[in-house]
């Protein structure tokens, strides 16, 4: 019987997560906004985490994202606060917050409302920033899931974001 309140495959990347990490010496941390603290809940599942994980920001609103992580309200007024923009922003803002060395950021439409024609529900933007690299060598995707519903959606968002974590590169499922 397994101790995880998660999914398998998510508590399986988060360890990979950690590892990989710990081997680097690379200290991590997440900024989330529709995964609501799913990613950082996945990586705190594993035992000794604390040696590599930081800090979670679960800044849900834009209030949120413009308090905790710095990000400015005219970029969420202007691209929307699921956007490029503002995931860049969230990722940079996490790793000036938190001093970790790299951090991902994630901003998404889940559902099931609040979808448009432009930005459908199943929508999520990625930001990866590292310490002292230069701002526009940040890695920013935008994914579409389909409305696989609230959960589901939730659930591949956080799959994407440890996978961008991993020291060797970007593993998206």
């Amino acid at each position: 019987m397994s101790d995880n309140l998660l999914p398998p495959e998510l508590v399986d990347l988060a360890r990979r997560v950690i590892d990989e990490n710990r081997a680097a010496g690379r200290r991590i941390s997440v900024a989330e906004s529709c995964t609501g603290g799913l990613v950082s809940a996945a990586l705190t599942e594993i035992p000794g985490s604390s040696d590599v994980f930081d800090a979670g920001f679960v800044t849900y609103s834009d209030a949120a994202k413009t308090r905790l992580l710095g990000v400015a309200g005219d970029v969420i007024e202007t691209f929307g606060a699921v956007s490029l923009a503002t995931a860049w922003a969230m990722a940079h803002g996490a790793v000036a917050k938190s001093g970790s060395d790299v951090a991902v950021a994630i901003t998404g439409i889940a559902g099931p409302g609040g979808g448009t024609d432009r930005k459908p529900i199943g929508t999520v933007v990625f930001a990866l920033a590292k310490a002292g690299d230069d701002p526009e060598d940040a890695i920013t995707d935008q994914k579409d899931f389909g409305d696989k519903g609230r959960g589901g959606i939730r659930l591949q968002a956080a799959l994407c974001a440890l996978g961008l974590l991993l020291p060797t590169g970007p593993v998206v499922p």
